[in-house]
């Protein structure tokens, strides 16, 4: 196997301030975690990881819409840095990386470069953008659109975690790169997972 000209890929998701009664706009979301896998681009072994909550400025106070579905609270964000904060602390994760950068869609990459517009950052990421949800497709030839769940569920693995919290779905997504770079055939079913324990409470 030919090995890349980047050392890894850095696979990023992000959960973003939202509301269910139109009480802002959608150019107005702003992120509130970002959750980042270093894949070793080779082995495509994750590497390492990084999160962060991010504190929002234009709609500082979380819906409860968007604490339901992220289970993000209002004291995370109040105690997180700012966006430009944020971000420099992401410099650091990537330095001493060649990495490509990659998310599940458009989604994260748009809202990234929408953030950085409004807060006067630059962003640590590659120019160029691996767009993970197009190619699991085009590597199962299929024109359908697979959400993170259900493309999980095509190749025979659960999902780990809580689901709409950055870290959670970048560790999944970092899970379905193989597939998605056609190094692992979809077909093949993944082993089952154990399981799960319940809660240490």
């Amino acid at each position: 196997m030919t090995s890349p000209d980047f050392t890894h890929y850095l696979v990023i998701d992000l959960e973003a301030t939202c509301c269910d009664m139109h009480s802002f706009p959608r150019d107005e979301m702003e992120i509130i975690e970002i959750g980042a896998v270093l894949v070793d681009a080779v082995t495509l072994a994750p590497a390492r990881e990084f999160q962060t909550f991010v504190r929002p400025v234009l709609h500082p106070r979380l819906t409860e819409f968007c604490t339901g579905l992220t289970s993000i609270t209002q004291a995370d964000v109040d105690a997180a840095p700012r966006f430009p904060s944020a971000v420099a602390r992401l410099k650091e994760f990537v330095r001493g990386t060649n990495a490509r950068f990659c998310s599940w869609g458009r989604y994260d990459k748009n809202q990234l470069e929408r953030d950085a517009h409004r807060h006067h950052a630059q962003l640590p990421l590659s120019s160029t953008h691996l767009n993970l949800k197009e190619r699991f497709s085009q590597q199962l030839g299929e024109a359908r659109a697979y959400g993170v769940g259900q493309a999980l569920r095509r190749v025979g693995i659960r999902f780990e975690g809580t689901q709409h919290r950055a870290i959670d779905d970048a560790r999944n997504i970092a899970r379905l790169l193989p597939y998605a770079l056609g190094r692992a055939s979809p077909r093949q079913q993944a082993a089952p997972l154990p399981p799960r324990p319940g809660p240490a409470r």
